[in-house]
């Protein structure tokens, strides 16, 4: 399953780094994102995530982000070749989420949205 973001209005840059702030503590997800797909060509596009090379790179691109432990790096960037489509960012989901799992993140992402005044819509399927 995957969790879809619908950014609206400014800031969108610092919205998505809060998401992905929230992503490094949840090792039940992992994530893309609109910054994060368009820096892919830089490690040799998506075929480079997961390989030692390309576990670095993400490592680098999370410095700026949090504390991410190299195991999480190897885990934290989608590889099932799901676009983004219209949405900005998405969680996506290593096993169904429950309910009080889906509202947790609704939650995080509430809290971490609310002083940038972004608006998002979430969508899970």
């Amino acid at each position: 399953m995957i969790s879809y973001i619908r950014l609206y209005g400014p800031p969108v840059y610092d919205a998505i780094k809060e998401l992905e702030k929230i992503a490094i503590d949840m090792p039940e997800v992992c994530i893309m994102d609109t910054i994060f797909a368009s820096s892919l060509h830089n490690f040799g596009g998506d075929r480079g995530v997961g390989s030692a090379d390309g576990d670095r790179v993400v490592g680098d691109y999370f410095m700026d982000v949090g504390e991410i432990s190299r195991e999480r790096c190897s885990t934290i960037i989608s590889r099932s070749g799901q676009k983004l489509g219209e949405y900005d960012f998405y969680f996506e989901w290593f096993r169904k989420p429950s309910m009080d799992e889906l509202n947790g993140l609704i939650k995080k992402i509430d809290a971490a949205l609310k002083p940038l005044g972004t608006r998002y819509t979430i969508t899970t399927s």
